[in-house]
């Protein structure tokens, strides 16, 4: 068991007056929980949640907004409206309860947002120069924005002091503070602009009207950029100077630590690291920070395990190490660690789905932990059940089945998993086989250790028909078996093509010339055009979509383009194939549109294509007559919570249900998320 005396998580920080329980924090990001802007009770049973899971600091907003023409782009709180204070009293009472500070982090924009929504006021920057990844073209900032704007930073600080948070953080990383700061950004020949006096003339300004309005003793920290990694931006030398004006001013407590910049969703992954990238790259720069300020420092940019946390603190690299991301897969890392169960942390595999799908207008969800942000419905923790245990056999053990198995074995029941390949994972454990999403392989591994604590037995090898189900004698059966590459949608030569999984799994040798059809825009048919792309092999990707790879999100769309645009690969939108036919030792492909008549032709050595699956739904129809429900599912309790399974045939034995791809073609958080809101309440 660690010893908490000498365990360098789990000792406590001082900060100025607060004392911090350990070293474990969450900086500050926009999960998209908010209703109006303002963060109601699923934004504050996120965070009461890793309140209760032994977090010391949970960092909220990501960021807050102090003014109206700063409007939200990723579903920001509305730190400029005055009825968010009850709602932020509320939370962080509730997390103060449960031991853990609370803080959070006010900005302005500035560029990072759009103007075609909210108030329609114009989008404003120090100077007007576009940042790609919004589009909007901003207006210079006057002087009077910039009065009225300092006041507006004030006046918000003034709200979350009364609140009751511990402290706010502002945010200058690529926002409107540092888009001061950045010789990229600001082209101003005033008194904003030029030199690096200047250039944090705004900083101090808001800063001073921080401290006039909240005094000495409300915490205020600041994230920032200290080096934005960039040819024409801030560089390592100015960072770290305005690091140690800061430091030196007594208007901040803590550093927050960031390295790059953000304009374009390949420059954002550097500083967001996706799986298949550097583990904690910017951990040593922030470290650098700190020996250099002498200052309080945090930091969090993929540091997704304890013992890479543990390293932070104990070579002194940071005062406070972020784990944002791991504590979205896992809310009770800290309290694990305590209780010497570090085993049980279900780890963050780096997939990065929450982040994706916040910046698609979304809210964060992580691939496979579907509790998080559903915490009113979905529990964290499992009770065990009340009733007598049920004998439950679960067919199939993609990630749909081993969350079944896991719920149930948790739950107390007694639970056999029937398996036709030789390994569990199914579609996971395929995906996996790509080194760059190697980690994906966690979310297999992770499901088959808590199942072994649990007594679940597994049988492999076995494609179970209804005689080996009914040999269990089971009150329960569900079924998970995931579906099939779904290749039979061609007016011709459906026969002539392989599927995207046929070249994961290197069941069919990638050709010289190949057409990958993809019309499901998903990680299965983009792996594989990467695979074939990275084999050296002429590819042109074909999909009927508007904008290329409609399902991936920003982040994880930069490896994936960077393997397209290195092997030259070429990407055709808004065309549909239409037919394959043979033409000699080659391949004859019909490319349609729906936009036109026109058909175009390529001749290739191989088709691929990926149209998502169709279920293999064999058993589950086979062992349907025989249950007592029917199959039926009672979706408003399923929902809601409440006995799902309607007793439609009193005088079976089994209950019976389908989850995952058995059901539908669909996504790894889908399949989780079946099998924990099906078995929670059995």
């Amino acid at each position: 068991m660690p010893d908490m005396t000498t365990d360098p998580l789990l000792q406590p920080y001082q900060l100025k007056h607060l004392t911090l329980r350990n070293r474990v924090m969450s900086t500050a990001h926009e999960p998209a929980y908010s209703e109006d802007g303002l963060p109601k009770d699923r934004y504050r049973l996120y965070h009461l949640e890793k309140a209760r899971g032994g977090i010391a600091l949970t960092m909220t907003a990501g960021s807050a907004l102090v003014s109206r023409d700063s409007p939200a782009a990723f579903g920001n709180l509305l730190a400029y409206r005055d009825e968010i204070v009850p709602w932020l009293k509320r939370l962080t009472d509730d997390c103060h309860e449960a031991g853990a500070a609370v803080m959070i982090q006010i900005t302005h924009l500035g560029r990072r947002t759009n103007w075609n929504h909210s108030d329609w006021l114009p989008v404003l920057a120090p100077s007007p120069v576009r940042e790609p990844a919004h589009r909007a073209f901003p207006k210079a900032a006057e002087d009077w924005d910039i009065d009225r704007i300092v006041t507006d930073y004030a006046d918000a600080a003034e709200r979350m002091q009364a609140a009751g948070l511990d402290g706010i953080e502002l945010e200058a990383y690529g926002h409107l503070m540092d888009q001061f700061w950045s010789p990229a950004t600001n082209l101003r020949d005033d008194d904003y602009g030029g030199t690096l006096d200047n250039r944090l003339r705004f900083t101090w300004r808001v800063l001073e009207a921080i401290r006039k309005r909240v005094g000495a003793d409300f915490i205020t920290g600041i994230r920032m950029v200290a080096d934005e990694d960039w040819e024409k931006g801030l560089s390592r030398e100015e960072g770290v100077e305005i690091a140690r004006r800061l430091a030196a001013s007594g208007q901040v407590d803590f550093l927050n630590i960031i390295r790059g910049h953000l304009e374009t969703d390949a420059a954002l992954s550097k500083i967001i690291p996706i799986h298949g990238m550097a583990s904690a790259p910017h951990l040593d720069f922030a470290g650098e920070i700190r020996a250099e300020t002498r200052f309080p420092v945090f930091h969090a940019a993929r540091i997704a395990d304890v013992a890479t946390a543990r390293h932070a603190i104990a070579e002194g690299k940071l005062d406070m190490v972020g784990m944002t991301r791991a504590h979205i897969a896992d809310p009770h890392i800290a309290r694990k660690v305590m209780e010497n169960r570090e085993d049980d942390i279900r780890p963050c595999v780096g997939a990065t789905y929450c982040l994706d799908r916040i910046y698609d207008g979304h809210e964060a969800l992580c691939i496979h932990n579907p509790a998080t942000g559903r915490e009113a419905t979905m529990p964290h923790v499992l009770r065990p059940s009340d009733e007598p245990a049920l004998r439950a056999v679960v067919v199939g053990a993609g990630p749909a089945g081993l969350e079944a198995a896991r719920v149930l074995g948790e739950r107390g029941h007694e639970v056999t998993v029937f398996e036709a390949a030789s390994e569990a994972g199914g579609q996971v454990r395929l995906a996996a086989r790509s080194p760059r999403r190697r980690e994906l392989i966690g979310i297999v591994d992770w499901r088959l250790a808590q199942c072994a604590k649990h007594d679940v037995t597994f049988r492999y090898n076995l494609l179970a028909e209804a005689s080996d189900i009914a040999a269990e004698n089971p009150d329960l059966v569900i079924i998970a078996t995931g579906g099939w590459p779904n290749t039979e949608f061609l007016d011709e030569g459906s026969d002539l093509v392989v599927s995207s999984w046929d070249i994961l799994s290197g069941d069919a040798p990638v050709g010289s010339n190949v057409l990958l059809f993809d019309d499901n825009g998903g990680h299965p048919g983009l792996q594989a055009a990467e695979l074939i792309a990275t084999a050296g092999s002429s590819l042109e990707i074909v999909t009927p979509e508007r904008f290329f790879a409609a399902e991936i999100g920003g982040l994880n769309h930069v490896p994936y383009a960077r393997a397209f645009i290195e092997a030259q690969s070429r990407i055709t939108i808004n065309s549909r194939l239409m037919s394959v036919r043979r033409d000699g030792n080659r391949l004859l492909a019909a490319i349609g549109s729906d936009y036109s008549d026109r058909i175009d032709w390529r001749r290739v050595d191989q088709v691929v294509v990926e149209h998502g699956t169709l279920p293999l739904d064999d058993i589950y129809f086979a062992m349907k007559p025989g249950s007592r429900n029917l199959g039926v599912v009672d979706y408003r309790q399923l929902i809601d919570g409440g006995d799902v399974l309607p007793n439609a045939n009193p005088g079976a034995s089994y209950r019976l249900f389908r989850i995952g791809d058995a059901v539908s073609s669909r996504n790894i958080h889908a399949a989780i998320y079946d099998a924990l809101r099906l078995c929670k309440d059995l």
